[in-house]
Parts: C-alpha cells; sequence; structure tokens
C-alpha cells in the first residue's frame, strides 16, 4: 500500500482551534455496517449502545510536558518530555540550535537544573535536580503540549479541555481525544442504561503526529508507547462477549492497547511497550466498535480506521464530513465506526 492511497484534501477551517463552547455538545457522525450515514450530536451516543456492552476508556493523563529554558552557555533551549522513566530521569525531545552534548547543563524556567546524560535514538535523556519529582516540575513549571496544527499558545482553559474528565494517570503528552467528548452527565446516563465501562492506560507519545515518511507504508517504523490492562478489564470484556454483547473502544488509544494485548489471539492482562502498526487485511480479535475524532491526511490514525471500516468507507465517510463542514482533529467532532 502507498501512502497516497491515505490522502485527502481537507478545507484549513475545518481544522477545530479551539474546543466547543460546552463539553459534549460536538456532532456525531454515525456510520456503521450496511447502515447509510447519520448526522448526530454527541449525546445521541446512548441511542447506539446496548445494555451490557462495554466501553473501554483510556485514562491516562496529559502532562505540562513542554519545558522552556536556555543551556548554561546561553543558548535558547525547548523541551517536551516523552516519557518519565523514575522520579528524576525523563526522555524527551529537544529543539535548540546544536544538539546539546553528553553533560551539559540545562536550566529552564522556574530555574529547573537538568543534565543531558545520553542521546536515546532521537530523544535526550533528562536527569532534573531537586527535590521535586518530575511529575511536580512539570505540574509547576511545565507548559501543555497542543497538537502541532493548532496555531495558538496553549491557555489556561486547554489544560482542563484538553483533559478528559475520567484522567487518572499522568504520562501522555497527548490526550486521547475521542474521550474529550464525555462529560460526567453523558457518563451519568450511560450507567443508568446498563453500559459497563472497563479502563485501559496508554500513555499517548508525540510520535502520534509525526506524519509517515515513506510512500511504501510497509516501511514505515511505528513509535512505542507504554500500556497497561488491568485483571478486571479483561475480565469485564470477557464476560461481555460471553454473553454476545459488543466492545466499544474510546478511541484509537484504547483500540491500539486492547489490541496489542491480545495480538497472541487472547486477551491477557499486563503492561508493556506497543508499536502495533494498525493497517489495512489487520485482523481484530477484539473491538467491535470504535468512537473517534477525524484524523489527519497520510497518518498512521486514518490507516488503522480504514483497516477497522474499511478504506472505501472512510473515504466516503471523510468526505461526507467535509461536505457537511465536520470540525476536524483534536478538538474537533466525532464519529462512531463499525468494524468491516
Amino acid at each position: 500500500m502507498h501512502l497516497s492511497e491515505f490522502d485527502f484534501e481537507l478545507p484549513e477551517q475545518l481544522i477545530a482551534q479551539n474546543p466547543p463552547t460546552v463539553r459534549g455538545s460536538s456532532r456525531l457522525l454515525v456510520a456503521l455496517p450496511n447502515q447509510p450515514i447519520e448526522d448526530k450530536k454527541f449525546s445521541d451516543l446512548i441511542n447506539y449502545i446496548e445494555a451490557g456492552d462495554v466501553l473501554i476508556f483510556n485514562n491516562t493523563k496529559v502532562m505540562k510536558a513542554r519545558l522552556f529554558g536556555q543551556k548554561a552557555s546561553g543558548g535558547k533551549i525547548e523541551a517536551l518530555i516523552e516519557r518519565v522513566l523514575d522520579e528524576h530521569t525523563a526522555l524527551a525531545h529537544i529543539r535548540s540550535s546544536k544538539s546539546p552534548k553528553t553533560g551539559t547543563e540545562l536550566i529552564f524556567d522556574g530555574e529547573i537544573h537538568a543534565t543531558m546524560l545520553e542521546r536515546v535514538g532521537e530523544l535526550f535523556k533528562i536527569h532534573f535536580s531537586g527535590s521535586l519529582n518530575v511529575y511536580e516540575l512539570l505540574e509547576q513549571h511545565g507548559v501543555l503540549p497542543l497538537p502541532p496544527y493548532i496555531e495558538r499558545a496553549a491557555g489556561a482553559d486547554d489544560d482542563d479541555r484538553y483533559q478528559t474528565v475520567y484522567a487518572k494517570h499522568q504520562g501522555a503528552v497527548a490526550a486521547p481525544t475521542a474521550g474529550l467528548h464525555f462529560t460526567d452527565e453523558i457518563l451519568g446516563s450511560l450507567k443508568d442504561k446498563g453500559v459497563e465501562f472497563a479502563e485501559v492506560t496508554l500513555h499517548v507519545g508525540a510520535g502520534t503526529f509525526q506524519p509517515v515518511r515513506v510512500d511504501n507504508i510497509a516501511e514505515h517504523k511505528m513509535h512505542s508507547e507504554w500500556f497497561q490492562i488491568p485483571d478486571a478489564t479483561v475480565s469485564t470484556i470477557q464476560a461481555a462477549q460471553a454473553r454476545g454483547n459488543k466492545i466499544w473502544s474510546v478511541g484509537t488509544t484504547s483500540l491500539r492497547a486492547i489490541e496489542s494485548a491480545a495480538r497472541s489471539g487472547s486477551l491477557k492482562a499486563g503492561s508493556g511497550d506497543t508499536d502495533i502498526f494498525i493497517t489495512p487485511r489487520f485482523e481484530f480479535q477484539i473491538i467491535d466498535r470504535l468512537i473517534t475524532n477525524f484524523h489527519l491526511p497520510k497518518s498512521t490514525l486514518l490507516m488503522l480506521v480504514s483497516a477497522f471500516s474499511g478504506s472505501l468507507k472512510i473515504r466516503e465517510i471523510y468526505q461526507h464530513a467535509i461536505e457537511q463542514e465536520y470540525r476536524f482533529f483534536s478538538y474537533g467532532d466525532a464519529m462512531i465506526l463499525g468494524r468491516e
């Protein structure tokens, strides 16, 4: 398969630069197998989920992962923390006029002192000094890392709106954006209907925004992300499958975590890294329905939804969304997809 097969023209004005005024008020495109596309509101989701179905949420929490400062020698520097390794050490993307060498002292805003320990591929291993751990330093002095296609700096509202209402475990540098539509009221209505909830954790990395740079997508090297599947989630899913209910993934990150844990043919609890690359002809083991936002042209996530619902169906869906002026990407509208 070639990269050009996953391209489309998107009018710039459809790229959402801000969240909807009220959380949960987004539009919802419904595209289920053998049914016409429907244009709904996100609150209509409850009409498509049956009692006993399972919704899987990614409970990762976005870190204020961006730090600004300078090298001890004076050159400006910007760091994006990709992964926290322990209380004082992290892997980071670094932007500066020259890449820092091993032993370079870095001084970030807030008088945060760090040392570059070593290069790890495209990332830099950094050790932070002082009594605060990395998460505490970021919470006090970091800046929320909005996606690159949002052409403004993060504001105070983003600290709340670029975070799901059920976020628990810090570690992501990007939000699991399908979850941004859910409110406590919507969750309560679903629970009252008898819908069951299950959680996974997948810490979304900055690689989710990296473009595919090869024409033959089989040559693309997927970024790696840490995930965890609790025993309770496995039990909930297996019980629902046994009684014939559907398994719904809230977002592509929940889907990637679950399908990674089921690659052997059966779903297993545990944790680890995944670099699963889902493209057409992938055989899904667990997920029946997917709630997701609209994705970037030529992106691995567009390839994933093409694998899930079929490339022709996704082209039809995206064309319809553009014609109906749905809002795209992280702060945009949502859709329900069924498996091909």
